[in-house]
């Protein structure tokens, strides 16, 4: 299945569920509609983001190595994300897809992401 693709903000949270296989393409989608409602909403503070992968599909390496290189052009936007997956396949290229950024992967525990992302500091 081609990749589908939602993000809203839902609360303090801005949600982006990607489903099926993804692209390039769909991923500077995401990108760029979670950087709207970044801008939407005009603050400066953290942005706190949920990734649900729970249904999306392994996409090749290089596809998830794309993330990195929009991750380049943020200029000073600060996203604490979360990425919730259904399996190691996923953990692993959601790791190598954010690298050392503020994010942490979650295993099928959308609670635990929820509740990550609202604390301080953590």
């Amino acid at each position: 299945m081609d990749g589908q693709l939602w993000v809203e903000p839902v609360g303090d949270l801005i949600i982006a569920r990607v489903r099926g296989q993804p692209t390039e393409a769909l991923l500077r989608e995401c990108q760029d509609r979670v950087l709207l409602i970044v801008r939407d909403r005009g603050d400066r503070g953290v942005h706190r983001v949920l990734y649900d992968a729970l249904e999306m599909e392994s996409p090749p390496v290089d596809v998830p190595l794309s993330q990195r290189d929009l991750d380049e052009k943020l200029a000073g936007v600060r996203l604490r994300r979360a990425i919730v997956v259904p399996n190691t396949r996923l953990a692993y290229l959601a790791r190598l897809a954010f690298g050392e950024g503020d994010c942490r992967v979650f295993y099928s525990d959308m609670a635990a992401a929820v509740e990550w992302l609202a604390r301080e500091g953590a």
